[in-house]
Order: structure tokens, then sequence, then C-alpha cells
């Protein structure tokens, strides 16, 4: 069986902040974010929602897009065309 990996967006409309990151397991970590993690970034911001996913098949692909993502040009992306800010 071929794992599938994830590169995702959250946003927390209440902060206006933004986290990338991949997962192998996008509900269980969304679940993490929201209410399983004790600390972290993602505590102080809740409640995030996902707005933006994309699949990948190998680990190294979905940790490129999110280096991508997380760069400047990737977050101005992200503003403008995923959250229309």
């Amino acid at each position: 069986m071929e794992l599938e990996f994830v590169t995702y967006i959250l946003f927390s409309e209440n902060h206006n902040k933004i986290y990338i990151g991949y997962t192998s397991n996008l509900i269980q970590r969304f679940y993490s974010h929201n209410l399983l993690s004790t600390k972290g970034y993602t505590l102080r911001y809740r409640p995030w929602e996902v707005v933006f996913i994309q699949f990948f098949s190998t680990k190294k692909e979905a940790m490129k897009r999110e280096k991508e993502l997380k760069s400047s040009r990737g977050r101005d992306y992200i503003r403008k065309q995923i959250l229309n800010q």
C-alpha cells in the first residue's frame, strides 16, 4: 500500500494567522492542531480551518511544496489566491 502525503494550509480567522505543514494523516493532524496539542504555535491561535490541501505520492514532494509555501512568495500567494486578501 502506497502512503499519500498532504501539504496543507490552516487559517485562523480569529487571529488572521496561517499555518503550513505536511502529513500522511490529515484528519489526525488537524485534530491535533485544534484539540490535542498542549503546546506549540497552533495552540495559541485556535480554532483552525483547512483552507488548502495538495496531495503527493512521496514525503519529499510534500516537504518541497511546504517549503515553497513558507517562502515570502508562497505566503503572498496564499493571502492573494487562497484567502482572497
